[in-house]
């Protein structure tokens, strides 16, 4: 197939997904594997040439594979198996608001170390005394996309103010938007003579050269008002090619958005950044709680959670979303 490796981006597509059905037969084997560990434990233990903990240890990791399996028998979406976009907005509130919006990025953060995948920052704007006013973010791993789509939604914050000098309890909000990352092969044909694009100067960290040249970017898509913005780059090539990346994969979603009927588009679907229309909460004070509003899941150990220990909430919404597709079939 000499044709085959012409094509960097097709052949990179096709190996990826090679790649991903090479994992799940690896589970299936490691199912079958793990299914015979603990039956060989079992009876080990039964004579009392092992322990309980042994075999509990075991079971633990089987019960672990058999997740990971259902988990990807859940995430048969067409967008599932692709990398995701994350952009992070902070509500109302201004310092308090910002700073919390840079905590759930420090989340996400410690959760893509955590998965082993990579990310990288498109567009990061500072806040004015603390935290972000802005943040895109892209994802790059095995079911990112599937697996962070769990948690767009407005993300709502309870706790005593680190900048309230008579130290009262604050309540903050932050947006987070998940969007499938978009390659080549999704066709979203973008008009040239639709957008504007504006440059400007960077501005925050970034070095000397960042501050100095209009190196930043701003474009806006003016039939759908959809505006996005890189400024993370030394070079206006780059940032403006990270910026129309952003741009097809929010215009694609928008096209998912239509055709499944499920929302408008995306930019008419935001819900306000405000009381009420949170997903999930996260109570620093009087006690400490973290309750997902969708699915009623919750947890004590607010650090972990913080540390990016998120996954019994992406899973318990996937479950969620499972039995609310299998409801829909029987009517």
């Amino acid at each position: 197939m000499p044709d085959f490796w012409n094509d960097n981006i097709s052949a990179s597509s096709h190996l990826k997904k090679i790649s991903l059905l090479e994992k799940e037969i690896k589970l299936w084997n490691d199912l079958e594997l793990g299914k015979g560990d603990v039956e060989v434990l079992i009876e080990f233990a039964e004579s009392g040439d092992t322990s309980l903990d042994e075999v509990n240890k075991e079971l633990e990791k089987f019960i672990n594979t058999i997740e990971d399996i259902e988990l990807k028998m859940i995430l048969g979406g067409s967008d599932d198996s692709q990398d995701a976009m994350i952009t992070i907005h902070p509500g109302a509130g201004g310092t308090e608001s910002q700073d919390w919006a840079e905590m759930l990025y420090r989340m996400y953060s410690r959760w893509i170390e955590r998965k082993g995948f990579n990310k990288e920052i498109l567009d990061y704007q500072p806040g004015d005394e603390a935290g972000i006013k802005d943040l895109t973010m892209e994802i790059k791993g095995d079911y990112a996309f599937g697996l962070l789509k769990a948690e767009a939604g407005v993300h709502r914050l309870v706790r005593i103010s680190p900048f309230d000098s008579n130290s009262r309890r604050h309540t903050s909000f932050a947006s987070v938007f998940v969007y499938p990352s978009s390659d080549e092969e999704i066709e979203i044909e973008i008009d040239q003579s639709e957008l504007r694009i504006d440059t400007y100067r960077a501005s925050g960290a970034g070095g000397q050269h960042v501050n100095k040249t209009d190196s930043a970017i701003r474009i806006t898509h003016i039939p759908s008002g959809i505006v996005v913005q890189c400024q993370n780059q030394r070079s206006q090539h780059k940032n403006k090619a990270s910026a129309l990346k952003v741009l097809k994969a929010r215009l694609y979603q928008v096209e998912v958005d239509k055709e499944k009927e499920a929302m408008k588009s995306l930019e008419n679907s935001k819900m306000e950044i405000a009381w009420g229309s949170q997903i999930r909460s996260y109570v620093f004070h009087p006690y400490n709680m973290v309750k997902d509003h969708r699915t009623k899941q919750e947890s004590g150990n607010t650090s972990a959670i913080m540390d990016g220990d998120i996954d019994k909430f992406i899973r318990a919404y996937l479950m969620n979303q499972l039995g609310k597709n299998i409801e829909k079939e029987k009517v």
